[in-house]
């Protein structure tokens, strides 16, 4: 499982990221998405690679700005995880 943490600026409030968490979903199979427009941020867990530049003009055209992308390997932590 991958993990993507955008700096998305222009969130203002929970209506903002509901708009981004909604944008995200529908054009992407992604697994869970989040965003806080407290920190500017937008965090998406996907089992498959994203296109990064397909995402990045999704959300610039809801009229926000994505700063920055970031990807990393997710694991799930947890009680019962496997070692």
């Amino acid at each position: 499982m991958l993990k993507y943490t955008l700096q998305v600026e222009g969130m203002q409030c929970g209506m903002c990221e509901a708009h981004v968490n909604d944008t995200v979903r529908k054009a992407f199979p992604v697994k869970k998405v989040t965003s806080s427009h407290g920190k500017g941020q937008t965090v998406i867990l996907s089992e498959l690679p994203l296109d990064e530049q397909a995402l990045l003009k999704a959300i610039n055209a809801t009229g926000y700005t994505v700063q920055g992308i970031s990807r990393e390997p997710y694991e799930k932590k947890g009680f019962f995880r496997k070692k």
